[in-house]
């Protein structure tokens, strides 16, 4: 008979400490709260990441810094703030690797579910499929019936392996069948450089990589990876019109530890949703090709889950593996 009391004096204690540690983190100003970026600076996420931290310093009354810890596909920034306390003060800005990871490594140091607690996304970037100008083609059908006819003739750059560009590449052959060989370099830049030159036919690049040569005539922008047409490239049709179902769009967000108060996950899902609904936010992001986009911690979560088993049917399909 006495268990149920116990059962309900543990639960007592138990809420009250999520509520003593949620208010300690409303009220200390003083100390900093960083967000964890697993790129360098200067990249789309290290960007969001400062744009997001500015519009929150306002709301919470606090600092908020970004400390860049790249490397391993956002693995060790991820790793970091598995490992941190979960007061709020130490928070990860990820992206799609986040969801992609599980599947491409054969190890993590950390469970990219049980290990976090979902804040909010921040955004979503659609990329662009770009062909060498010298390709014999114009449009999607013209590239699918080209491609049919020459298996294994025709190559996508790859800026990264297990990146969100590169699976993109891998889910529009597993939809279409078709036969391209891909071809790795060490980042995006150098990628594009050789789609202008003509060295290699195709390619899923960001829109902030291609608009500054999306009216040179140097590249030719078959299509576009989100379910809408895109202001910046109005001659370049989603190629979900032509590969139905097809849609793939790089994300950010941002994540605390395990077991954070829901008071504190809380409080810091407001300050950042206050941020990405802030109109210089969402002019300066809609203006690079990227949508905000906000859930709740819940609808963040769920999310999560589903993007890990969408992205292991195309990590499978490709064959990709990082030791």
């Amino acid at each position: 008979m006495k268990f149920p009391l116990l059962t309900a004096r543990f639960v007592t204690l138990t809420l009250a400490a999520s509520a003593l540690a949620g208010s300690a983190f409303a009220q200390d100003a003083s100390r900093p709260i960083r967000i964890i970026v697993g790129a360098p600076p200067g990249g789309t996420t290290d960007n969001l990441a400062r744009a997001v931290a500015k519009g929150m310093e306002g709301s919470l009354k606090r600092p908020v810094i970004v400390e860049n810890k790249p490397g391993a596909g956002g693995n060790i920034a991820a790793e970091h703030v598995a490992r941190s306390a979960p007061n709020g003060e130490t928070i990860l800005m990820s992206f799609t690797s986040h969801t992609i990871n599980p599947s491409l490594y054969k190890k993590l140091p950390f469970d990219t579910v049980k290990d976090f607690t979902p804040i909010t996304m921040v955004a979503t970037v659609p990329s662009v499929l770009v062909a060498a100008s010298t390709l014999p083609v114009n449009n999607l059908p013209e590239l699918l019936a080209y491609a049919k006819k020459n298996p294994g003739k025709m190559n996508f750059a790859l800026g990264g392996i297990g990146s969100s560009l590169h699976l993109a590449g891998e889910q529009f052959k597993m939809m279409t069948g078709v036969d391209i060989v891909n071809v790795a370099y060490k980042g995006t830049a150098p990628a594009l450089t050789d789609i202008i030159a003509g060295h290699v036919e195709l390619m899923f690049a960001s829109t902030l990589n291609v608009l500054p040569h999306a009216n040179t005539g140097k590249v030719k922008i078959l299509g576009v990876t989100s379910s809408k047409p895109m202001a910046q490239f109005p001659k370049a049709p989603p190629i979900g019109e032509t590969v139905k179902g097809f849609e793939s769009n790089a994300w950010f967000g941002l994540f605390g530890p395990a077991k954070m108060p829901a008071q504190t996950t809380q409080r810091l899902y407001e300050a950042a949703k206050k941020a990405v609904d802030d109109p210089t936010f969402q002019k300066r992001l809609e203006a690079d090709g990227g949508d905000p986009t906000t859930m709740t911690p819940a609808e963040f979560n769920d999310f999560v889950v589903k993007d890990i088993a969408r992205w292991a049917k195309i990590v499978k399909f490709s064959g990709a593996v990082v030791e």
